[in-house]
């Protein structure tokens, strides 16, 4: 793309962070506005209609007359639209449904996915990423090359008379913009295969002819992708095979584990978070000198929080933004223009700043081990995980874990199974500073450690290289929509691989 190409598209994106400005200085107030926009657009549906929005004029009354749903409790609205009934959840008919399995439990979950969602909400939400990075990044030259997008692996199919339902990348893909698919690569026939091995072989076969200046995708599906290009190539680093290779748009995990393989494939390679789940495009980081991300305010979303104590409540109390504080934890609850109505989308976040509205996403609210009252979780793990790499040079490039259960005569445990791209320097050595690191930043952990008194010292597994890709592709969950579950609070998965595959050690 001609120099002069590059910089119009880039002022343009870096024109649009201006509106952001506002809200980003009174989020309480233009969340108000999102709100009453929704309640409005929502006062005619079936849903609207059962809970009385018409009479709704307060936030009281809304969170008075609408309880916060799980997707069980959605489950048979969305089962109504998806048969073709228009006007269920959201004015008109919905014939687009983002499939995810979820990482909580086994069963498909269908998201629906409106114009007023995937054009106020995702499309925008993605064009204003880039905004806000050429904000930081003036002289970037992005635009001189192509986005790789690296989506999931199932194709769009139609179920019912109406519905076309598939990943979100998928769908978002289908209707994408003609001047966004431009800059973007793989096409159609190739980025909605459904077979993920196929699809894979095919883009190793591709992207080495293609002018690649940024990534975006999940950081597990990602590294499986670029580590078989470089062994495909030959090459050491990306940047051999796309010079002009600059940022990675991540999401979907945590980074945390992922960084320094990242950074040894593409040394001066720029990371920038998002989080976009198929409910909406929530936040991205707007800054590249800090690690918060920025909620998306004016998006056709209004949010709600629910103090990590009162997830399990039968009946959760949710706040607004104005009753928020800083650096507590909250599980997330969404109204969204797709018709989703105070729905628990089973993230939880901390607050990291109120003016404008920052967040850190925690993990989600079932990814825990909480057997024995140590309230492990997955920011503890990946604090631990950091510093055991750093001091022993290890890189882990997947891990799950799991409650060991009290038995008479023996303390409980946790039990861990990694895969190390790098293997550490002693494994005993790995396990001690993980141990110990966990005992410092949860103070619950530390107790039922002390002298092993519920707690016996952590129990590890080294898997065989590629394990977690086999084990996720046995239970056909291959591709971008579907993630490695890191922690859980009970045994199966654990049980599930160590039943299909063996650890080449164990300490």
């Amino acid at each position: 793309m001609p120099l002069i190409l590059n910089t119009i598209v880039s002022r343009f994106l870096r024109h649009r962070t201006q509106a952001f400005r506002p809200w980003m200085l009174h989020p309480d107030l233009h969340q108000r506005h999102v709100w009453k926009y929704l309640i409005d657009k929502g006062k005619h549906t079936l849903f609207g209609k059962k809970f009385r929005f018409s009479s709704i004029r307060t936030l009281e009354q809304f969170r008075n007359q609408v309880p916060i749903q799980a997707y069980e409790d959605f489950f048979p609205w969305i089962q109504r639209a998806k048969n073709g009934e228009n006007n269920v959840l959201w004015p008109g008919a919905v014939k687009w449904f983002a499939k995810s399995s979820g990482t909580t439990n086994d069963r498909s979950k269908y998201i629906p996915i409106t114009n007023d969602n995937m054009q106020d909400c995702h499309f925008a939400g993605g064009r204003d990423m880039f905004g806000w990075y050429f904000e930081n990044v003036p002289d970037s030259r992005l635009p001189s090359g192509k986005c790789l997008t690296i989506g999931g692996s199932h194709e769009l199919v139609k179920e019912g008379p109406h519905a076309r339902c598939g990943d979100l990348s998928a769908i978002l893909l289908e209707n994408l913009p003609f001047l966004y698919t431009l800059g973007n690569t793989p096409g159609k026939s190739v980025a909605l295969m459904g077979n993920y091995e196929q699809k894979l072989e095919k883009m190793l076969e591709l992207l080495p002819q293609l002018s690649i200046s940024s990534v975006a995708g999940v950081p597990t599906w990602t590294l499986i992708l670029m580590q078989k290009l470089l062994e495909r190539t030959g090459s050491k680093f990306l940047t051999d095979i796309w010079p002009q290779f600059e940022a990675f748009f991540h999401g979907g995990v945590s980074f945390t584990p992922y960084r320094n393989l990242f950074q040894e494939m593409a040394p001066n390679l720029r990371f920038f978070e998002i989080y976009n789940a198929s409910e909406g495009y929530i936040a991205f980081q707007n800054d590249l000198s800090e690690s918060s991300l920025l909620m998306l305010l004016n998006h056709g979303m209004f949010f709600e929080f629910v103090p990590v104590s009162e997830i399990e409540s039968e009946c959760p109390q949710a706040m607004g933004i104005e009753d928020l504080e800083k650096g507590k934890v909250y599980a997330l609850v969404l109204s969204t223009n797709s018709g989703l109505w105070r729905y628990m989308i089973g993230d939880t976040l901390r607050i990291e700043s109120l003016q404008p509205l920052k967040i850190k996403i925690m993990g989600r609210t079932r990814h825990f081990i909480n057997a024995f009252g140590e309230e492990l979780m997955i920011e503890n793990v990946e604090v631990a995980l950091a510093e055991a790499m750093q001091q022993t040079g290890a890189l882990v490039s997947d891990y799950t874990g799991a409650p060991v259960y009290l038995q008479i005569g023996q303390a409980g445990g946790h039990e861990w199974l990694m895969e190390f791209k790098r293997n550490p320097d002693s494994l005993e050595t790995f396990v001690d500073v993980f141990d110990r690191v966990l005992m410092r930043v949860n103070t619950d952990y530390e107790a039922k450690r002390s002298a092993n008194l519920a707690l016996v010292r952590p129990k590890l597994h080294v898997l065989p290289s590629g394990t977690f890709y086999e084990w996720m592709k046995l239970r056909g969950k291959l591709g971008g929509q579907n993630k490695v579950p890191r922690l859980s609070n009970d045994r199966f998965y654990v049980e599930d691989i160590l039943k299909q595959f063996h650890p080449l050690e164990t300490y």
